[in-house]
This record gives C-alpha cells, structure tokens and sequence, in this order.
C-alpha cells in the first residue's frame, strides 16, 4: 500500500530539496525523455521560473504527440450534498446549517436529461458528499446502471470505498474514480479533517490501491491547493503516481490542480495561493513528467487561464458545470460546494477551443464485451 512508501518520504527534507534545486538541475530536466520526480521537483522550484517559455514549449510539443489537437469534455453531477465529515474548507462539512439533497433516481433521470439538452456529453462524473446512510455503493450503482441510458463512460468522485465496492460498480458500468487525497502531510492532514472517514488518512490515500486491485480503468489524482506547500504537496503525488503506474499498469491515470477559492466556506482562508503563472508552472512540470497523464481543469478556473492552457498541456475539461444537487433542472435550489468561475456555456465554451484549433471530443472509447 502506498501509505507504507509515503512513511519514508520526508515531508520536510522533500520541501528542502525542491527549494535547493538549481538552474543546472533545470537544464538537466529538460535535456531529459524520462523525468524522475527528482526532476519535477526541479522544474517546479523556484529555480525555474526563468524557462516557463521553454517549459511550455516541451509540454505542448509532448501534448501533440501523446493527444493530439483534442481537448476531451466531462460535466459533472452532484447527487448529494449530504456530508458526515468536517472538513473546514467545504461548504458541505456537517455542522453548516444549510438545506441537505439527496436527489432519487427519478430526479437523478431528470438531470441527466437536462445535461443532454446542453450539449452531446458522453462523460459524466457522477459527485456525492460523504454520507453512506443515504448514498452507499449500492444508491452510487442504481445512479450509474440509470447513467448507461445516456452517457458512455461514468466516472464518480464519492467517498472511497472498499475493494469490494469498487469491484461491484465496475460491473454496474462504471469506467474511472476521481479522488483528491486534498493533502500529503500526514501531520497536519487532521487539522482539516478533523472528524469523519476522512480524518482516517491511511484509509483514504490508500483507497486508490484499492481502485487498482478492483481493475478501475481510470484513476484521477490531485491535491487542493491551498492548504499545504503546494511544491512538496505535488512532488507527493508524483511519488503516488510513479507507485500506482508500476503496480496498476493496466489503468490510465489524470492530475488535477484544483486551486481553492477563499470564498468557499464563508470563514476558512486559504494558507497558501498559487500564482496562474505557478499554475501554469505546475501543468507544464507535470507533462514533462508524464507524457501520458491526462491533465484537467474544472470550471474552478476563469476562461482565460483555460484557453490559454488548453494548448499547452491540459487534455480535459469540464463545461457549464453546476455544483449544487439538481442545479441542471432547478438551478440554485441547494448550496453549491463552490462558486464555478468559468460561466460560458458549454456551446461557447466549444466555440472557443475550436478558435484555438483544437476538437473538442465528446466520447473517449466503448468498453466492448464479447
């Protein structure tokens, strides 16, 4: 399991060595094929601030090659945000006193064709809080038995769950898991989670050995960025990938950088900000990395930053989402978990990558069963 790998990796040494990095461990980087993390930690440290150019030239060259012109799209739904943990930074933690959905399947049915009314969608990332009295793996199943009817590939991003659970939603449909491990200190991981299953750290960063024992085919990763150091909180989780791409070879694997928004909670502050310049950093440094990595941004992130990007590296994108339980048949009836910034449609959102040259593909492959 990889939290027994994670033990003996340094949280403080880690962040030592990325701010000790040189600009001849820079150069040494990008003169590579096949970076190891000690080269991401170089390109991602302040040392190479001064090659952004030439860092976003390696990306988009690496982009083309494993990609091509495409720019993948997903929407997602929230099913629920009925949530049993109190993290601090989100607007779903239990003690807010806000209106708690849990959506049927009748009305679950009745989003999903308000998504089809928006655009050809065929990836959907089905979202709950973490709750399993009102949305276990077998309420998580229905949703994606219903979701077959009008989509082709089904990711969720719920709590993590057993091998067990997860092996039983590979057979109800289910292509990919996206799960945030939110940080990789150990020791300051229950500061913000301080109760609930997702104060237990060991059970959720190893969950996603358990997505790899039950054959899931997609894995996605990120860390929230704005609790930690973002440097060491990613070097972390390109250890965690470098792991689960030995061990789980036959899956395919995405990153996400989402970066937290101060007005999520009302309270909560972000500890660290991330430039859109270190944003952009970061996404390049990942696909030197990983030429393979599908790398996405959400509508946390504005227009511009997308656009710009969407050349440059990233390979998959959310349009015209909505954060709150049935926001795409009755917008604004429930809180949102936070506030999108890019507000375009999802026709505009696909008017303007193809001003950019890129297809925006809508199905990615059929799972075929003989």
């Amino acid at each position: 399991m990889f939290s027994e790998k994670l033990k003996k990796i340094s949280w403080a040494e880690t962040t030592e060595k990325i701010m000790s990095k040189t600009e001849s461990d820079v150069l040494r980087a990008l003169g590579r094929n096949h970076c190891s993390v000690e080269d991401l930690m170089a390109l991602i440290s302040p040392a190479a601030e001064p090659y952004l150019e030439q860092m976003a030239r390696l990306s988009r060259k690496y982009t083309l090659e494993r990609f091509g012109k495409t720019m993948q799209m997903f929407i997602p739904l929230y099913m629920t945000n009925s949530c049993t943990n109190s993290c601090v930074y989100c607007s779903f933690h239990i003690s807010n006193p806000m209106k708690r959905t849990v959506l049927s399947m009748e009305q679950i049915e009745e989003e999903f064709r308000s998504i089809k009314k928006l655009s050809p969608f065929e990836n959907i990332l089905l979202l709950t809080g973490e709750n399993p009295a009102v949305a276990d793996a077998r309420y998580i199943g229905r949703a994606i038995e219903l979701a077959r009817k009008y989509f082709s590939n089904i990711k969720i991003e719920v709590m993590p769950l057993s091998v067990e659970d997860y092996e039983y939603l590979v057979g109800k449909g289910l292509n990919g898991v996206i799960c945030f491990q939110e940080t990789y200190n150990r020791e300051r991981y229950n500061i913000y989670h301080p109760r609930g299953m997702k104060s237990k750290f060991e059970w959720r960063v190893d969950g996603y050995d358990r997505m790899g024992m039950a054959g899931v085919h997609t894995i996605g990763m990120g860390a929230l960025i704005g609790l930690e150091d973002w440097r060491t909180d990613v070097t972390m989780m390109a250890y965690h990938l470098r792991y689960l791409e030995k061990n789980y070879w036959k899956t395919k694997y995405s990153v996400n950088f989402p970066r937290m928004r101060p007005s999520e909670n009302g309270g909560f502050q972000p500890n660290v900000i991330m430039t859109d310049r270190e944003l952009a950093q970061v996404t390049f440094a990942f696909r030197i990395f990983d030429h393979d990595v599908d790398i996405s941004y959400s509508t946390r992130e504005p227009k511009e930053i997308r656009d710009n990007m969407a050349t440059l590296g990233v390979t998959t994108m959310s349009a015209e989402s909505h954060t709150e339980p049935g926001g795409y048949s009755h917008p604004q009836e429930s809180l949102e978990q936070f506030h999108v910034s890019d507000e375009r449609k999802a026709t505009e959102v696909v008017s303007d990558l193809k001003k950019l040259g890129l297809e925006p593909v809508w199905k990615d492959w059929d799972d075929v069963m003989n």
